[in-house]
């Protein structure tokens, strides 16, 4: 094995080596991965600063030229070796997926996955972008004003950078800020504390592909750290649970990514049919380990609950972890064994109040939390609520989890509260209607789609390029 790397800071492309390093371990056996040099506060205040430099930087070149980088960079993030670390040491593909499923405790399979989601949004950013802009023409950006629908139209700016907090729990949400780049916004980002992999490996690939290296700042840095990127950017997003989300809920210049409470509805016309859609269910809670804010976390129906409970913990009850290298692999490692049980004690206080049961407790070949190939895992949880109103019915959690709840559809959209992504299973036309109309929903799917189908061009939550330009009023002499 080689020696751990450590990963320096970015300053405005910069490499970084700071004397206060953190440990980025393997999730089974505490073994130092990498270590990575923490930036103060005082760092990253000084380097933003300067940030003006790095966005003129980004200004000499067309959208179409960036457009082009983005794609390049999408071959070298998924084919090339690509620097990590100080001393210029390369990492081959292959060797970035096992650091990180190491680190993060993902399977190699959903590592690959997240690979090559990362690789479809850079190499066919032009559709990304058109679906953003509504079918602006590039060019508008690189003039700042043009045309669009016969209608003169002009726009600016919102920010000289756009700030990131990361999280460590999938490397496909890295997907959300690669536009920044083709929209000529810097980014300046504090990646998650075990997963540093992934944002690293992108802006070295953008850098190849001949993106200027003063357009990333990587700053491994503390919550003050943390809390200066997303005050001192004027647009920034942060990724966290309810009570990190919850403090900016009301400040427009933070886009926040928390909990998605997505879900799948059955409707009236439908639910005779619940057997033909067990699948669709089943993906939905548990691709991606659960770990995604589009997995499903609640099955609303309108009747039959305790039978697609019951299916669903036939289902997935008896999974249990598999090695890492297993093509079959669906659950994940926790990186944090403490978060593992914190997990386990909630679910089971939680079932001490009554009207709610574990569904997968029948089909469990021992206890929910495992100690298994290593490290720290959950298997999965289908839990059947006799109400909404019940503290497990509408909970996320970092797993494949969800509840089973009978709500009559009369009653499904004024209980189920903002929901990320809902796929309805329905053919009412006035039951979609409701369903289109709603402003609680994110994302709609109509039909038998799992919620953890997205399309890149139509983002289910929040319009970077809305967030990044503002549209201005224009009038131009003839």
């Amino acid at each position: 094995m080689k020696q751990a790397p450590h990963l320096p800071s970015l300053r405005l492309g910069k490499p970084y080596c700071s004397l206060n390093q953190s440990k980025v371990l393997d999730y089974r056996d505490g073994s130092v991965r990498a270590t990575l040099s923490q930036v103060n506060p005082g760092v990253i205040r000084r380097d933003l600063k300067e940030v003006g430099q790095a966005r003129a930087a980004l200004q000499k070149f067309s959208t179409a030229e960036l457009l082009e980088i983005s794609r390049q960079a999408g071959e070298f993030f998924l084919h090339e070796e690509l620097p990590v670390g100080e001393a210029g040491e390369l990492q081959s593909p292959q060797e970035y997926l096992e650091t990180l499923s190491s680190t993060s405790g993902l399977p190699h399979i959903m590592v690959r996955r997240n690979m090559e989601k990362i690789h479809h949004a850079l190499t066919h950013m032009d559709t990304i972008l058109n679906g953003l802009t509504r079918g602006l023409d590039v060019e508008v950006l690189d003039r700042g004003y043009g045309e669009q629908s016969g209608s003169p139209v002009c726009f600016h700016p919102t920010t000289k950078a756009l700030g990131l907090v990361m999280p460590s729990n999938s490397p496909a949400v890295n997907s959300l800020w690669l536009p920044a780049i083709p929209l000529k916004i810097p980014v300046i980002m504090k990646p998650g504390k075990d997963e540093p992999w992934t944002p690293y490996r992108l802006m070295q690939a953008f850098i190849k592909a001949g993106c200027p290296a003063k357009a990333f700042g990587f700053y491994p840095t503390d919550h003050e750290g943390a809390a200066d990127i997303l005050r001192l950017c004027d647009r920034a997003l942060i990724f966290g649970d309810k009570s990190t989300t919850d403090q900016y809920a009301g400040n427009p210049g933070v886009q926040v990514h928390g909990p998605g409470f997505s879900k799948v509805l059955i409707g009236d016309d439908e639910i005779e049919n619940w057997q033909d859609y067990l699948d669709l269910m089943v993906a939905s809670i548990s691709d991606n380990g659960g770990r995604s804010c589009i997995n499903a976390s609640a099955i609303i129906v309108p009747k039959y609950a305790k039978e697609i409970a019951d299916a669903l913990g036939q289902r997935l009850g008896p999974i249990k972890p598999l090695a890492m290298n297993d093509p079959n692999a669906v659950l994940s490692g926790f990186a944090n064994p403490k978060m593992a049980e914190w997990i386990d004690s909630a679910i089971d206080a939680d079932l001490l109040e009554a009207g709610a049961y574990d569904a997968t407790a029948p089909y469990r070949d021992g206890s929910r939390l495992i100690k298994a190939e290593g490290g720290t895992y959950l298997r999965p949880t289908i839990i059947a609520c006799e109400s909404i109103e019940h503290p497990l019915a509408n909970r996320e959690f970092l797993c494949p989890y969800a509840s089973v709840v009978e709500v009559p559809q009369s009653e499904m959209l004024d209980k189920i509260g903002p929901t990320l992504v809902v796929s309805a299973l329905t053919k009412c036309e006035s039951f979609k209607r409701e369903l289109l109309m709603d402003p609680r929903i994110e994302r709609l799917n109509v039909g038998p789609i799992s919620t953890m189908k997205i399309s890149w061009d139509q983002p289910h939550e929040g319009n970077l390029f809305e967030f990044l330009y503002k549209r201005r009023s224009i009038g131009l002499a003839a």
